[in-house]
């Protein structure tokens, strides 16, 4: 898969580590992060969220990951893009989920709340989650029309 990787200046040794484990799980990995996100000073989450959301949203990449301190603002600016299912999960059980239940296309996680052996963990359930369809796919097409509306 092609996958889109970025964070903000909180978030670069957590986001190498994953972008070592996509690239060593056969995935193109993609840093998608801002001046400052690779590490050379303070950038806001948006300006890493919002291109990484638009770029996934095209059809660009297949899925992504974006990662701030806590995870939420980039969650928050990547769910503002149409077509965009901006996970934040700190867990196993929720990232699998994300995929399965809500076909989740951005993987959003907080490089302050989460160990880096865990981080490893909720990327691979959350590569590893199908969508499931059936009534999932009933529900998500309500959450679509939401989207719509809202344009």
């Amino acid at each position: 898969m092609r996958i889109a990787i970025g964070s903000d200046h909180t978030g670069v040794a957590l986001k190498e580590t994953l972008r070592e484990q996509l690239t060593a799980l056969g995935h193109e990995a993609f840093d998608l992060s801002a001046v400052g996100g690779s590490g050379e000073g303070p950038v806001d989450y948006p300006d890493v969220a919002r291109p990484l959301a638009e770029a996934v949203a095209a059809g660009q990449y297949d899925l992504g990951v974006l990662i701030c301190s806590n995870g939420v603002g980039m969650s928050i600016t990547a769910n503002k893009v149409k077509g965009v299912r901006a996970a934040l999960c700190h867990d196993t059980f929720s990232a699998r989920r994300a995929r399965q239940h809500t076909d989740a296309n951005v993987l959003c996680l907080g490089s302050w709340c989460i160990g880096l052996g865990v981080a490893r963990e909720v990327l691979a359930a959350f590569l590893e989650g199908q969508f499931e369809g059936g009534r999932h796919a009933r529900r998500l097409d309500k959450v679509k029309a939401i989207e719509a509306q809202n344009l």
